[in-house]
């Protein structure tokens, strides 16, 4: 068991990277150097591979071994790095921009890769609470490693040197996955299920959407992946920005966006995998939510204050730290959610049913992500903070619904 959470949490952390690169490290970067929260906001478009992650995923799980593709994405995302390390962003923009939507692509296979090894890995309850801590933590980890280290890096050494650092961890990690005995023994499984794939389903692709549609418990595990995060992620994306323009400096906010924050998220998500153990999710979930809408309440009335002080810096940095928490263990929750409705789907198609949860999650805070720059340039902080905890509370409330009468219903025994 040690074995699969040291192989499945290293290789998230490493998919965290580019997340932290463009989710934490980025903005900060823009928003110095004058961009608006409007074109900070459409950089979320360079996520856009990871919405068609679902289109490959049947390759993926036909063709090849899990071992062969995390290899060749892992090795392409080093390549990658050192690309841009070569290239200026003031002088080669739109270099940069094509070396981003690489590793974004390549990201998103991998993630296809890993989250199938994983469904087939994780045996049982405890081993499923426990993988989804290493997937959660492990992102998580991997997006402070970027997000926060990265910006300090970036702030002393340049922009060059900063992917030189990640293109070696990146080829550390493709020689870890070579000699992996975890995967020892789907090779030969791999192949045979590839060769019948290609040979049915591969042909008629449409059997494949039907298998996914018809999974038990799919189309309200769609619902909800698709609009869980929409309040908390424009939170998350806005706020932090706020405080650049009024109350913090971009090391100051790097520091503590971009490192502390995220270490109470990773303690949220692993508390999640420890409360699961001992609660049902449905009861988990509906309280969860309600403690977040209420922390969406908290960070709104902040925006109030626009004079610097020690007092707001302080109320600031517990909203983050509060808002990070509770969305680290929400995440968790989620994914052991999405992953206890694929493993009901047929073994040939977990990884594609994986996928296509995941695409929809991303989907959903890809969207909101993208307009929550330019709602806020539009109605301002507080008008667009007031959206963002109404989607909170609505989320709340379906959740809440589910948990009655819907999919989270606990069954009597």
């Amino acid at each position: 068991m040690n074995d699969k959470l040291v192989f499945l949490g290293l290789l998230y952390f490493v998919q965290g990277i580019p997340y932290g690169l463009q989710s934490l490290l980025l903005p900060v970067y823009l928003r110095g150097a004058g961009h608006s929260l409007t074109h900070i906001g459409l950089t979320k478009i360079l996520y856009f591979p990871w919405v068609l992650k679902v289109l490959w995923a049947p390759l993926v799980d036909r063709v090849g071994t899990k071992r062969r593709w995390l290899v060749a994405t892992v090795s392409g995302l080093a390549l990658t790095c050192l690309s841009s390390a070569a290239l200026a962003p003031e002088a080669h923009i739109w270099g940069v921009v094509g070396t981003l939507l690489a590793m974004n692509a390549l990201a998103s296979i991998q993630d296809i890769t890993v989250d199938g090894a994983a469904v087939g890995l994780l045996k049982g309850r405890s081993e499923l609470g426990l993988g989804n801590v290493a997937q959660v933590v492990g992102y998580k980890a991997g997006s402070v490693f970027a997000g926060g280290g990265l910006l300090a890096v970036i702030d002393v050494a340049g922009w060059g040197p900063m992917f030189m650092l990640l293109a070696f961890v990146y080829f550390g990690v493709a020689l870890f996955v070579l000699g992996a005995p975890v995967l020892d023994n789907e090779l030969l499984k791999g192949q045979a299920e590839g060769r019948k794939g290609v040979q049915s389903d591969a042909v008629h692709p449409w059997r494949v959407w039907r298998k996914l549609l018809s999974v038990p418990g799919t189309p309200w595990t769609m619902i909800y992946v698709l609009t869980y995060k929409l309040g908390e992620q424009g939170a998350v994306t806005m706020f932090p920005l706020f405080l650049l323009d009024h109350h913090m400096t971009a090391r100051e906010l790097g520091f503590w966006n971009g490192m502390i924050a995220m270490c109470f998220s990773i303690c949220g998500s692993s508390l999640g995998g420890l409360l699961l153990s001992q609660f049902s999710i449905g009861s988990l979930m509906r309280r969860v939510f309600v403690m977040r809408t209420v922390s969406m309440v908290f960070q709104s009335s902040l925006l109030t204050v626009l004079e610097p002080s020690p007092l707001m810096k302080g109320m600031a940095v517990l909203s983050l730290s509060i808002q990070h928490f509770l969305g680290g263990l929400i995440t968790t929750l989620t994914f052991t959610t999405m992953m206890h409705c694929t493993q009901r789907a047929e073994e040939s198609v977990q990884a594609t049913h994986y996928s296509f949860l995941s695409t929809l999650e991303v989907l959903g805070k890809l969207m909101f992500g993208a307009l929550a720059g330019g709602l806020v340039d539009w109605v301002g902080f507080p008008t667009a903070f007031l959206l963002f905890l109404v989607l909170s509370a609505g989320t709340a409330l379906h959740i809440w619904k589910a948990t009655d009468t819907g999919a989270l219903r606990e069954q009597p025994k």
